[in-house]
C-alpha cells in the first residue's frame, strides 16, 4: 500500500506510525534523536515521558478517563502500553517510563511494515504524511512549518519536575496515602511540612535563582503546569492549596493532615526512583538541591534528574487545522500531538491516532472522519480546530469542551456521569457507522477522583 511519512517519534509519531502500519501502510518513520536531542529528552526512545510518568485518571467521572477509553476501544498502542507497565499511582494510570518507552520502541522496530529513520527533518515531505514533532520541533524544521502555514510563532514554556533515589529519602518522615483513601494505599510517599518548615521552604522559592533564558523569550507559562516557584511567587499559601494541598492525606501518625505536604510518586516499578510530584521547575541544578533539602524527608536526597524548563512551540492551529487534522492547504498532510496545542500526554497521542485514521481513510478513497463533539475525541478536535485563533492557547481534554447535556443534571457528579455514559454510547454509534473495529469496553469506577495531577 501507499507508502507515509511521520516526523517525529513522541507518543503522537509513534502511535500513528503504529496505526498506518497496522492498517498495512510502509511507514518511514523519522526521528531525529540521538543524532540531535532537545534541552527536555534524556534518552533516544520513542514515546520518551519528558515530564511526569502519569496519564492521569482513569475514571469516568474525568474527561481524560473516558479519552483513554475511547483510544483503548480504538486500539491504541500508547495506552495498551500504559496498561501493560502501570505502577501504583492511585486512580491514575501511572507508568514505568523507562520500561514503556522502550516497550514501545522495540514495537516500533520490530514492526514489518516501519522503517526507522534516525535523521533530522528539515520540511515538509512531497507525499501524504503526519507531522507529529511536538513543541520541541527542531529550527529547521520549525522553520519549515511556519512557513507552510503562513503563522508567526506562538510559544509557552514548560517545565518538569525532579527525581531522587529511594535510598536517599529518609523514609522515617514519610507516611504512604493516596487522597481520601482512594487508590492503592502505598501509591503516595507524603512528605509532611510544619508551619514554619513550609513557610522556609516557600522563601527559599522565592528567592532562588533560576537558568537564564534569551532576552527575546517571554514568560508565558501554560497555567496547569506552572514551575513551582512561579506558584511561590504568586502568594503565601498558593503552594500549599495547589501541590503541597494537604486535604484528604491525615497523617497516621498525628490524626489529622499536616500543615502542607510534598508528594513523591514512584517512577518504575522497582520504587528505585521517586518523582516530587507538582515541583516542576527551571531553578539552578544546585538551587534545586538546596531548596528541596529543606523538606524533611529529603534533607539528603541525590537528585538522579533535575527538574528541567523547556520552551513548548505550537500551531495556531485553528487557521491551519481542518477538524480531521488535515492541513486546509494540503490534505495529504496531517498535523498531530501537543505542536497542535492539544495538552498533556493522552491528548498529543489521541491526536496521532486520530490522524493516522483519517490518514489511512484518506489513501484508502474514503473521507476522513469528523467525531461528534459528545465524544472526548470530537470535543478535544473540536477545539483545535474551531477555536478563536487570535485567543487559542494549548489545553487538555474537558467536559467544557464537548455538547453539553439539553437538560443537565444539577449536581455535578451526576451531570459528569452523564456526560461520559453518552460520550462512550455515542463513541460507539459512530465508529459502527464507519466500520471502525472496537474492543470491548473496559469497566472503570465511576465516581473515583483523579489521584494525580
Amino acid at each position: 500500500m501507499t507508502d507515509v511519512t511521520v516526523i517525529g517519534g513522541g507518543l503522537a509519531g509513534s502511535e500513528a506510525a503504529w496505526q498506518l502500519a497496522e492498517r498495512g501502510h510502509s511507514v518511514r518513520l523519522v526521528e531525529m534523536r540521538p543524532n540531535r536531542s532537545t534541552p527536555a529528552h534524556h534518552t533516544a526512545a520513542f514515546a520518551e515521558l519528558v515530564c511526569s510518568n502519569t496519564f492521569r485518571s482513569d475514571a469516568f467521572d474525568h474527561p481524560v478517563g473516558i479519552l483513554k477509553e475511547e483510544m483503548r476501544r480504538l486500539g491504541s498502542l500508547i495506552i495498551a502500553m500504559g496498561e501493560r507497565h502501570r505502577i501504583p499511582g492511585g486512580t491514575a494510570l501511572t507508568l514505568d517510563r523507562g520500561e514503556f518507552s522502550a516497550d514501545v520502541t522495540r514495537a516500533l522496530e520490530r514492526h514489518p511494515r516501519i522503517e526507522v529513520v534516525r535523521e533530522e527533518a528539515a520540511g515538509i515531505p512531497e507525499g501524504p504524511a503526519i507531522i507529529a514533532t511536538g513543541p520541541l520541533t527542531s529550527p529547521a524544521l520549525h522553520d519549515a512549518i511556519l512557513a507552510f502555514s503562513g503563522q508567526d510563532e506562538m510559544a509557552y514554556w514548560d517545565a518538569a519536575s525532579p527525581i531522587v533515589t529511594e535510598e536517599s529519602v529518609d523514609w522515617s518522615q514519610v507516611y504512604f496515602a493516596s487522597r481520601y483513601g482512594k487508590g492503592e494505599p502505598d501509591a503516595f510517599a507524603n512528605c509532611p511540612l510544619n508551619e514554619e518548615e513550609y513557610k522556609a521552604l516557600w522563601q527559599a522559592l522565592r528567592s532562588a535563582e533560576g537558568h537564564e533564558r534569551e532576552s527575546f523569550e517571554d514568560e508565558r507559562y501554560f497555567e496547569a503546569c506552572l514551575p513551582v516557584e512561579v506558584l511561590a511567587q504568586r502568594g503565601e499559601d498558593t503552594l500549599r492549596f495547589g501541590p503541597m494541598r494537604p486535604v484528604g492525606l491525615r497523617d497516621p501518625r498525628t490524626g489529622r493532615p499536616p500543615y502542607a505536604v510534598l508528594q513523591l510518586r514512584r517512577e518504575n516499578a522497582a520504587g528505585s526512583l521517586w518523582n516530587l510530584v507538582g515541583c516542576q521547575t527551571g531553578l539552578r541544578f544546585h538551587e534545586q538541591e538546596r531548596v528541596f533539602r529543606l523538606i524533611p524527608a529529603l534533607r539528603e536526597a541525590e537528585f538522579e534528574r533535575f527538574g528541567v524548563i523547556h520552551r513548548n512551540t505550537f500551531l495556531k492551529s485553528p487557521s491551519v487545522l481542518l477538524p480531521t487534522l488535515q492541513a486546509r492547504t494540503r490534505p495529504d498532510v496531517f498535523f498531530a500531538g501537543q505542536i497542535i496545542g492539544s495538552e498533556g500526554y493522552v491528548e498529543a497521542a489521541a491526536g496521532g491516532l486520530v490522524a493516522a485514521i483519517n490518514l489511512g481513510r484518506l489513501l484508502q478513497g474514503e473521507e476522513p472522519l469528523v467525531w461528534p463533539a459528545t465524544t472526548a475525541i470530537g470535543g478535544l478536535l473540536r477545539y483545535v480546530s474551531a477555536s478563536d485563533p487570535a485567543s487559542f492557547q494549548p489545553m487538555h481534554v474537558a467536559f467544557g469542551l464537548m455538547d453539553p447535556l439539553p437538560d443537565p443534571p444539577r449536581r455535578k457528579e451526576r451531570r459528569k456521569a452523564e456526560l461520559a455514559e453518552r460520550a462512550l454510547r455515542e463513541f460507539e454509534v459512530f465508529a459502527g457507522q464507519h466500520g471502525l473495529a472496537l474492543r470491548p469496553r473496559a469497566a472503570r469506577p465511576a465516581d473515583a477522583k483523579e489521584e494525580a495531577r
